[in-house]
């Protein structure tokens, strides 16, 4: 058995998340297709959709991903190795751009499995992000209002790596105990800083314990789905474009007539009134 080296640097912590922005994580996930597509009516005789309770917010993918190890001669040699994530990501519909992505990052030949998030830019890097899992109970109360015992609550701090132009990434290391809270868990809240104080991204855990567990989707039907999204909402930013083109030329239009109708109906200057005599 050959013995793959662990990618160095900021690669272990990053490369699969910024890989997975690439490939469009989660637009398998019926949760997230349906943040960022329009509703339609369903067509006569089909069948119903399945209830809230049974809706799935996470989607498992698998690419593979180059790596360079050593086989039982000691000698380099180059092998693909599977990059899996258990994410959820929300993405605007009007912009394309994700609003949150929370995933859990395995690596195959890894014993260690990471939890990492991305939030939009803007927020306050030194205090970092909490992760705050909710059991059934405590989420239900929250939605009421209710309050719950915060000494229950117990948050996981990540600290940020980096941010570029789609966000800011963080991340930290899945213990056991915080892997059985996601598995159990009703939702998930991400707690972040910004000037103006701080701000938080709920994040449902329906469908995530059966979604980690099970198979991964298949990559090309995903990358498909992805795409056909990624250009729904280019055919929308255009037609706004247009429609928003259209409006102001007709405004133009309208302001121009009023401009000639001024003129035209405008009364005569009134005389100047002569310098009063010395």
């Amino acid at each position: 058995m050959s013995h793959m080296k662990k990618p160095s640097g900021r690669l272990t912590r990053w490369s699969l998340l910024a890989a997975s922005l690439a490939i469009g994580v989660s637009m398998l996930s019926s949760g997230a297709m349906a943040q960022a597509k329009k509703d339609k009516a369903p067509e006569k005789g089909a069948a119903p959709q399945a209830d809230a309770q049974n809706q799935v917010y996470w989607v498992k993918v698998c690419p593979k991903v180059a790596a360079v190890g050593k086989n039982k001669e000691g000698k380099e040699e180059k092998k693909e190795i599977n990059f899996c994530l258990t994410q959820h990501e929300r993405i605007d519909s009007n912009t394309g751009m994700p609003i949150i992505t929370a995933a859990v990052r395995q690596v195959e030949g890894e014993d260690k499995q990471f939890f990492a998030v991305m939030v939009p830019l803007g927020v306050l890097l030194p205090p970092g992000m909490l992760s705050v899992v909710y059991t059934k109970d405590e989420w239900e109360k929250l939605q009421k209002n209710e309050k719950i015992d915060e000494a229950k609550v117990k948050p996981v701090r990540l600290a940020y790596g980096f941010c570029h132009s789609a966000g800011c990434e963080a991340d930290v290391e899945i213990t056991p105990e915080f892997l059985a809270q996601l598995k159990a868990g009703a939702a998930l809240e991400i707690r972040a800083m910004t000037p103006n104080g701080p701000v938080g991204f709920a994040i449902p855990l329906q469908g995530f314990d059966t979604t980690y567990a099970g198979q991964p989707v298949d990559m090309q039907k995903f990358q498909d789905a992805r795409r056909d999204l990624m250009q729904q909402i280019a055919q929308r930013q255009q037609q706004y474009l247009q429609e928003m083109k259209k409006q102001n030329e007709e405004l133009q239009k309208m302001q121009g007539m009023d401009a000639i109708k001024g003129g035209k109906d405008a009364p005569p200057a009134a005389k100047e009134k002569a310098a009063p005599k010395k």
